[in-house]
């Protein structure tokens, strides 16, 4: 069994609110965040799940020279480093690292930067056009922010990124080259026409004919694509042995991660959910647990027809019978970098609480999907392991096994 990590600290910033008790309170009432977004007037798709009251104003050492998800990436690791009880200049900083999961990065300001190279403007184009958009700034300014000189790297698997980012920070805790590491995802596709327009043009986002509010419903028969959403999700993950030296409150643990491939289509899943399935069984090796110690699973549910219909066998390969099943995305949207990051944070609350929350917008199960989703209201459940799952275009799979602390 690899060392599990230690989760002591969480920044949150998502369509909920700020922090863990407004997320947690919104996904308890089942509530949605999608509303018209001033941002996509005009769009084929004009609703998401904006991050509310979030004001940048509040960096002022970076807000000029960033775009959106690093600013929401800076403003998730200030609250996730406060929330453990860790000092920055009162840690060893080489040996705090910084793990980001980055899906499309900040594209809202390159049409208006293409616009002045396409007429000839070359010296109006602004020298902050790359710094303040490329998905490796996300962990960047983070570390310049902190003070933190460790292994600093962002990641990039699709909707799977913020996953795979605290897989990765559990690795370098494991192989012994850090102490701390932040890590998690950062995203927000909505501020981006381009971003929406594309994934419209995909055909994977939901025409809305529920309403905005009632867009985005996983497993649900009637759903019809996903809603961009946004926000960040910062985790600080530590050592058995750095968290106990300084007698660090242990939120979770996370125990077990798993990656694979599909092999199979560019952003088509694989139907028979092999390559999910792997990245399940490898994080339940790793966690050193059985298919049935999982007393919940938090999907990926992205509420598209393909995806949660695959992942529904996915998971009916790996259980005999598959324990409960969530997908915060209904309330939530779908963050795409920081989702898998945002739906690991749910996973720590609902071991906290004991709690199963429900999904919103749930009515009536697909009847080609055989399980059991947590609808209405939550459900009270002893819950010592959850399994939570992403899943990203280009079939990159990241799964995650979190236990109780």
């Amino acid at each position: 069994m690899s060392r599990a990590a230690a989760v002591t600290g969480m920044g949150l910033l998502t369509p909920a609110g700020t922090g863990a008790r407004a997320l947690w309170e919104c996904l308890c009432r089942a509530e949605s965040t999608a509303a018209h977004d001033p941002a996509l007037a005009g769009m084929p798709v004009d609703f998401s799940c904006r991050v509310p009251d979030f004001d940048p104003a509040g960096l002022r050492n970076i807000a000029w020279r960033t775009n959106r998800f690093i600013q929401l990436a800076v403003a998730a690791a200030r609250m996730a480093v406060t929330d453990s009880g860790l000092a920055p200049g009162g840690w060893d900083a080489p040996r705090v690292g910084v793990v980001m999961g980055v899906g499309t990065a900040g594209m809202e300001h390159w049409p208006g930067e293409a616009e002045k190279l396409l007429h000839g403007r070359l010296r109006a184009v602004s020298p902050l056009a790359l710094p303040r958009s490329i998905p490796n700034m996300a962990a960047g300014e983070i570390a310049l922010d902190l003070g933190v000189t460790g292994p600093n790297l962002s990641v990039s698997t699709a909707c799977a990124s913020g996953a795979t980012a605290l897989g990765v920070a559990k690795d370098l805790l494991a192989s012994g080259r850090c102490d701390v590491v932040l890590a998690g995802g950062a995203e927000s596709p909505r501020a981006s026409q381009m971003a929406a327009v594309c994934f419209a043009r995909m055909s994977v986002l939901s025409r809305g004919r529920h309403g905005p509010s009632g867009a985005s419903r996983p497993f649900d028969a009637d759903r019809d694509g996903f809603v961009l959403g946004e926000g960040a999700a910062v985790l600080v993950l530590e050592s058995a042995e750095h968290a106990r030296g300084r007698r660090a409150a242990v939120r979770a643990w996370l125990s077990g991660y798993g990656a694979s491939a599909d092999a199979h289509h560019p952003t088509t899943p694989d139907p028979r959910g092999g390559g999910a399935s792997a990245a399940i069984g490898a994080a339940l090796a790793e966690a050193g647990l059985r298919p049935c110690d999982i007393d919940h699973v938090n999907a990926h549910g992205s509420s598209t027809e393909l995806n949660d219909l695959y992942e529904a066998r996915a998971l009916c390969r790996i259980f005999a019978e598959p324990p409960p099943v969530t997908a915060n995305k209904g309330s939530l949207g779908h963050g795409i970098g920081a989702a898998g990051a945002i739906e690991a944070a749910c996973a720590v609350l609902t071991l906290q609480h004991q709690l199963l929350p429900p999904v919103a917008n749930f009515t009536r199960l697909d009847p080609r999907i055989d399980l059991d989703v947590v609808a209405g209201t939550p459900r009270r459940r002893t819950v010592r392991a959850v399994l939570s799952n992403s899943f990203g275009f280009g079939g990159q799979n990241a799964a995650l096994v979190l236990t109780r602390a």
